[in-house]
């Protein structure tokens, strides 16, 4: 693990002034949370459910513009110190480093098959990728605990919708005639194949897959781990 030491000097005085509220300020400031419903996990026969927050966005420039005018700062200042490390980030993780910074969290890359390839397996007579069919998919960040302590002192909710679950217009029956009939024509299909077919959420869609791979009368298994899962006729 690598750790950005002559960046984060410049960057850890943006850090505190992003990350600190003003000492003088009056108003409060609620966060909206949403219940959601969710297919049963635990076979009950009862769904349940999970609390998520309603985000809004904020642009880029609103964001430098807050950090400069609550930090004191000049907003080229903070502009160039971002490019550095966005710039920085990409070529020490593209290096394969995890890269470290205090307060923020850590970064590393995500790499995996080309979309546009079946996920290989460990099984004799099955060809494997070379380099040319991987590449970077993504980048895993995993939060620092002072950053998570801190949203948590400075977060206040109040409760905002309800989310329940998208239901199908087909029947269990119909729906897996609809995927056989997809991979007669396809090679392999994924969840949000199954998605577009069903008329399912995702949560449920990759449920659903999941118990049929695992019920050999619906003629569908799958291969591949976790973001490279897909499924295919057996």
């Amino acid at each position: 693990m690598i750790n950005l030491r002559l960046c984060f000097v410049f960057f850890r005085p943006f850090v505190y002034f992003c990350t600190q509220i003003r000492q003088n300020q009056t108003r409060t400031m609620y966060a909206k949370y949403i219940k959601r419903e969710i297919p049963d996990l635990n076979g009950t026969g009862r769904t349940q459910a999970y609390y998520k927050m309603e985000l809004t966005s904020k642009s880029y420039e609103e964001f430098v513009n807050q950090c400069a005018r609550e930090g004191h700062m000049e907003e080229s200042h903070i502009l160039a110190v971002m490019s550095l490390v966005s710039e920085k980030l990409a070529l020490n993780m593209a290096e394969g480093f995890s890269v470290k910074l205090d307060g923020i969290g850590t970064f590393n890359a995500k790499l995996g098959v080309r979309s546009d390839m079946l996920q290989d397996a460990f099984e004799p007579g099955e060809p494997s990728h070379n380099a040319k069919s991987i590449g970077v998919t993504g980048v895993a960040y995993r939060a620092d605990k002072d950053l998570i302590r801190n949203t948590r002192r400075k977060c206040t909710l109040e409760r905002g919708g309800v989310s329940r679950i998208k239901k199908s217009k087909l029947t269990l029956e119909q729906r897996i005639e609809k995927a056989r009939d997809f991979l007669q024509k396809n090679m392999f299909m994924r969840v949000p194949d199954y998605v577009r077919l069903t008329g399912l959420s995702r949560t449920a869609a990759s449920m659903e897959l999941r118990k049929l791979a695992l019920n050999p009368s619906s003629g569908i298994t799958s291969r591949g781990q976790r973001s490279q899962k897909y499924y295919v006729l057996r």
